[in-house]
């Protein structure tokens, strides 16, 4: 406890909720959050000012050292005394690579507020945009720090004036989103201003930083900075010393924090109903409302850490009640009960004992083995609805094959990868029946190159084979005759389905887990019906596998209900492993229409029940003009004019389509849209091509067709690679006569 001179501090500021900021700072990669954090650790003590910029505290894993990029979301606590009052200020920095934003969309359900940072040069990129999107859809609010301010003045040699004009675009721009993506009250309140110190400017690097009242209150102009970084190098190092001893950059940055960010008091309100779909008016309702430490314990799991000693620890925001060792609590989502064995604060990597983290804070927790990201942790004996589900912005759409190098680590591989996908939810690994591959899917090449090189660190050498694209299966249109039949295999009972195709919007109904197969059966009728179903196929949706639904429609036949699961599992089965080439199906509505079966249980049992389910619905998506769908990535590239040329021409060599090019200054935006399978190695291809000087981000955009004129080879090649026969069965295979 000693290392952290505060934790007392911090231990007493934690019951006075009005004076707690939960806060996370998020941006584009390498727009300069971890430099950043440095300067707010040094101000509280935790580390020197010295090292501050260069030692990227929060970074703490060596690789993220190394390569100079965050991949883990990192949470500290600090104190902060502003207008003569303490504060407790619970930070998470979080990474900007697009394939680690996972870990944001997570971070930011703890949070209340967030600090943007933009690189002063390259201005708001399309993960800026991402990560304010994420944070405006949990209702997060936030404020403003434009970061290398420096370099407009070293590299582009502006004037004051052009420096401004600069920061009022990106001003413009930053609000032009909080209006786009705010929740409707809060699109105008939310802007980020000058005048009244919600935006701040500075450089992260060189400790120095300025809002509006701190320029009034220390007498300094943007004539001050710009003479700061004029005169000979040595004479430059001294003046920029003397600015970051006149204007350290905590101080406007904290005070933000303090003054701008909200409460949880004035937070968990108007969050509550976004984030959390139950009464308000109950006693866990309105004890969330008060941010009450005494009510019905609520709390949201955002992190998982499996740690040798402590085993699995869950970081989370509570909501409602407090968190204690020895008490007895409820994970809602998974229906298992629990007792929670020690409390943590969380301190980068050290975890600080506690013996309780009220409401309003961040708390970690150990001894709840089977907890997952996203989990509800609620008071035992308490009825409550989970939290509402994490919505990703991407999926996982690379995977790559992965095998231990020696059979004898089989026991090692299988623990480390349930430790990987534990800790991080956006890891996908299941075992291939047909071709007995291991198959890791992730966000990108970045995150499967980063999940090798921990299951080295932990003691595991693995072949990974080169990355292998995830498709989708579906089909064009409703199946258009009559119902299919299936038999099964000793042909005493037989099964009637139908085959739709599912609209875009309930898709996204699932996708965004606002239907769900836990929710309650009127909750998801009501949706339903309001994006077009009948109340009866509202009403009677039996399972939801990915973006795939199952409605029962049969009436009025006996011993229905014995071979339901069997026929779910046979459902969940077919559509988790398509017929064209086993890839998962996307978009499909099953329904059963009548069901005829056997009366002695013998002849009922999942290996009849199973195929009688497969078959037919296999059949039925062959009859609807299958089509194979490849996911998108949206693909923006910031470039001179001179060397549009270059990245047009990749663009097109690559099955990409130009969606809209935008003119800034001596700089032209190109937004692109091109397919994840032409993707890789692109990096290396646009530095050659445009001498460095390109900046570009991407991220999952959609699921598209794959071109009529490729399908047919694409599906060959993953069938091939799966080792099974080359083209595709014909329904005839799965059609059974009457």
């Amino acid at each position: 406890m000693g290392r952290y001179k505060q934790v007392e501090d911090i231990v007493k500021l934690m019951n006075t909720p009005e004076i707690i900021r939960n806060t996370s700072i998020i941006a584009h990669v390498d727009h300069g959050k971890t430099t950043l954090s440095d300067n707010l650790l040094a101000a509280a003590g935790i580390i020197s000012e010295q090292t501050a910029g260069q030692k990227l505290f929060l970074d703490s894993w060596e690789l993220e050292q190394k390569r100079q990029m965050t991949v883990f979301a990192s949470n500290i606590s600090l104190t902060h005394t502003y207008k003569g009052r303490d504060y407790l200020i619970n930070l998470i920095d979080t990474p900007g690579h697009i394939d680690f934003s996972g870990a944001v969309t997570r971070s930011l359900r703890a949070v209340d507020g967030a600090l943007v940072v933009v690189d002063a040069v390259e201005g708001p990129m399309t993960q800026t945009e991402t990560v304010l999107m994420q944070a405006l859809r949990e209702r997060v609010k936030p404020i403003l720090f434009i970061n290398k301010v420096d370099r407009l003045i070293k590299e582009i040699k502006l004037t004051p004036e052009e420096v401004q004009r600069k920061f009022a675009k990106i001003i413009v721009r930053v609000n032009t989103l909080i209006e786009k993506y705010a929740p409707p009250e809060h699109k105008k309140d939310w802007q980020v201003k000058v005048e009244d110190g919600r935006v701040a400017f500075g450089s992260a690097l060189h400790k120095w930083g300025l809002n509006l009242p701190h320029m009034k209150a220390k007498g300094l102009t943007f004539k001050d900075i710009i003479d700061a970084y004029t005169g000979a190098p040595e004479e430059i190092g001294k003046k920029v010393d003397e600015l970051s001893k006149k204007a350290p950059l905590y101080e406007p940055i904290l005070d933000m924090f303090c003054e701008h960010l909200p409460s949880p008091l004035v937070a968990q309100p108007y969050r509550q109903s976004q984030i959390w779909p139950g009464d308000a008016n109950s006693l866990t309702g309105k004890s969330m409302a008060k941010v009450d430490p005494n009510g019905p314990l609520l709390m949201c799991v955002t992190t998982i850490e499996v740690d040798p000693h402590s085993g699995v620890v869950a970081i989370g925001r509570v909501f409602s009640g407090s968190v204690a060792k020895g008490k007895t609590v409820q994970l809602v989502s998974s229906r298992q009960r629990g007792t929670i064995q020690q409390v943590y604060m969380s301190m980068a990597t050290d975890r600080v004992i506690v013996d309780r983290v009220p409401a309003g804070n961040i708390a970690a927790i150990s001894g709840l083995p089977s907890i997952h990201v996203g989990e509800t942790v609620a008071e035992d004996g308490v009825e409550t609805p989970p939290f509402e589900g994490l919505k990703y912005v991407s999926d996982p759409v690379v995977t790559v094959a992965v095998e231990p190098e020696d059979v004898k680590d089989l026991p090692l591989f299988d623990k480390v990868i349930h430790k990987l996908t534990t800790e991080d939810p956006n890891l996908h690994f299941k075992m291939d029946k047909e071709s007995g591959e291991f198959l890791l899917s992730g966000m990108g090449e970045l995150h499967l190159e980063i999940t090798a090189y921990r299951m080295q660190e932990a003691g595991l050498k693995v072949k990974l084979s080169k990355p292998i694209v995830i498709y989708r299966e579906t089909i064009s249109h409703d199946y258009r005759g009559p119902p299919v039949m299936g038999k099964s295999p000793n042909k005493h009972s037989k099964l009637w389905i139908t085959l739709e195709k599912l609209s875009d919007e309930v898709i996204e109904a699932i996708r965004t887990n606002k239907i769900t197969e836990m929710q309650s059966r009127d909750e998801r009728q009501k949706i339903l019906k309001d994006l077009g179903w009948s109340t009866e196929d509202a009403r009677n949706v039996i399972a939801i596998e990915e973006t795939n639904v199952l409605v029962n429609r049969i009436k009025g036949r006996q011993y229905v209900e014995e071979v339901l699961d069997h026929i779910k599992s046979g459902f969940r089965e077919a559509v988790h492993a398509c017929v064209l080439a086993k890839e998962p199906a996307y978009g499909l509505k099953v329904n059963l229409e009548d069901i005829l079966v056997h009366e002695d249980p013998v002849h009922r049992g999942p290996a009849q029940i199973l195929p009688m389910t497969w078959r037919p619905i296999w059949c039925a998506f062959l009859l609807s003009d299958p089509k194979l769908l490849e996911p998108m990535l949206s693909f923006e590239c910031k470039v001179p004019n001179e060397f549009v040329s270059p990245v047009i021409g990749l663009i097109q060599k690559r099955r990409g389509r130009i969606l809209d090019m935008v003119n800034e200054e001596d700089m032209l935006i190109v937004k692109a849209e091109l397919p994840v399978a032409e993707s890789f190695g692109i990096s290396d291809e646009l530095r050659s091509s445009t001498q460095g000087r390109a900046f570009w981000a991407t991220q999952f955009s959609r699921w598209a067709p794959v071109p009529e004129q490729m399908q047919a080879e694409v599906i060959r090649q993953i069938r091939e690679r799966r080792g099974l026969p080359p083209t595709p069965p014909k329904p005839e295979e799965f059609y059974e006569a009457e």
